[in-house]
């Protein structure tokens, strides 16, 4: 299987629990590999969102607060940044601050960004997963580098009782 095929087959295999809920940048139209993944899930489980990447996550929150898993998706790794309050000092520490009590559980999706055809400037192609794991303390981050990682270690992100960030590489998906 390919890259993009297995990539297919998570967000399927997420799409199957009636809790998920996916909210991101282009996932409902066309101008990421994120959106070419997941033609199979029905709009009415997606919400589109804007530039605003801070927004994005604490409705993540929000929602994950409620009972949903929302599946958030940062097109590209560099963008995660902009939610950089939210993701350290909310999302990674929430069960802490409230001694138990509120036990978020997100999953974000995001990509390093693809430098082919065209190289898309430092600000869209950057690889922060040793940043991310020196920052956070109750997150996970795997690392989707070979195909046959990805639908098992989304699937133990759906299972898992904390917050993942599941990093992929938009070159592969495209198949470049």
């Amino acid at each position: 299987m390919s890259y993009k095929e297995e990539c297919i087959k998570a967000m399927e295999l997420l799409a199957k629990d009636s809790r998920v809920i996916f909210l991101g940048q282009n996932i409902c139209y066309e101008g990421s590999p994120a959106y070419e993944t997941m033609q199979g899930i029905p709009d009415s489980r997606k919400i589109e969102m804007p530039v605003a990447e801070e927004l994005q996550l604490g409705m993540s929150i929000g929602l994950s607060l409620e009972g949903h898993i929302p599946v958030s998706v940062y097109p590209r790794m560099d963008f995660l940044w902009r939610a950089a309050d939210q993701l350290v000092n909310h999302l990674d520490k929430i069960e802490q601050m409230s001694v138990g009590r509120f036990k978020p559980k997100v999953i974000i999706r995001t990509m390093v960004g693809s430098t082919e055809p065209l190289y898309p400037g430092e600000q869209h192609c950057g690889n922060y997963v040793d940043a991310l794991r020196s920052l956070l303390c109750n997150i996970e981050i795997v690392d989707l580098t070979r195909p046959f990682e990805i639908v098992p270690e989304y699937e133990i992100a759906l299972k898992a009782p904390h917050s993942s960030i599941m990093v992929e590489y938009a070159e592969r998906i495209r198949g470049e």
